[in-house]
C-alpha cells in the first residue's frame, strides 16, 4: 500500500506561483508514478502532470511551459510548482499514486487563484 498527503495550497493572484507538494510512504517501491490532477467545482477531475518511475514527465496542454513536477527521491516527495496562475485554474489538487492495478489518492489541496 501507498499513501500520498498533498500539501501547499492557498490563495494567490493571478499571475502568481505556487507549489504543491506529495509526500509518498508505504510500498513507495511499487510505484509506476507519481501524477497530479485537479477538479474545479462542478467539473470532473482533470490530468495535470506526471511523473514516472524513470523520471519521465508529461503535462496536460493547458500547464505546459507554465508548471513544473519534479521529485525528491531523498524525501519521497513530488512538487508540482506552478506559475503564471489563472483564476479559471482555481480547483482542488490532487496526487495520485500510480501502482500496477490501481491508484492511490491523496485528499486534495485546495488552489484559489484570485482576478
Amino acid at each position: 500500500q501507498v499513501q500520498v498527503l498533498e500539501s501547499g495550497g492557498g490563495l494567490v493572484q493571478a499571475g502568481g506561483s505556487l507549489r504543491l507538494s506529495c509526500a509518498a510512504s508505504g510500498s513507495i517501491f511499487s510505484l509506476n508514478g507519481i501524477a497530479w490532477y485537479r477538479q474545479a467545482p462542478g467539473k470532473q477531475r482533470d490530468f495535470v502532470a506526471r511523473i514516472s518511475r524513470s523520471g519521465t514527465t508529461t503535462y496536460s496542454d493547458s500547464v505546459k511551459g507554465r508548471f513544473t513536477i519534479s521529485r525528491d527521491n531523498a524525501k519521497n516527495t513530488v512538487y508540482l510548482q506552478m506559475n503564471s496562475l489563472k483564476p479559471e485554474e482555481t480547483a482542488v489538487y490532487y496526487c495520485a499514486a500510480h501502482l500496477v492495478q490501481s491508484t492511490t489518492w491523496g485528499q486534495g489541496t485546495q488552489v484559489t487563484v484570485s482576478s
